[in-house]
């Protein structure tokens, strides 16, 4: 799961450093065309759906944050 987001995450933005980034939604990195193609890619790719009560900057901010995210769908 963790290849498959950072993937996706690389073909949006290939310049960021998912590792140690943890401002995606505050530092204006990401908007709202990445959280749609994120959220869609996810459920292409890995079969999980993200609501809409999921989608929240906290959620989105980091790979870390997005990660536990999936992590926590998948297992609902």
């Amino acid at each position: 799961m963790y290849e498959e987001l950072m993937d996706i995450l690389q073909e949006l933005h290939p310049e960021v450093d998912y590792e140690t980034t943890d401002n995606l939604i505050d530092g204006k990195i990401f908007d709202s065309f990445d959280i749609v193609t994120i959220i869609s890619e996810v459920n292409a790719r890995l079969d999980i759906t993200i609501s809409a009560e999921y989608i929240t900057p906290a959620n989105f901010n980091s790979s870390k944050a997005l990660l536990a995210l999936l992590e926590k769908l998948d297992e609902d």
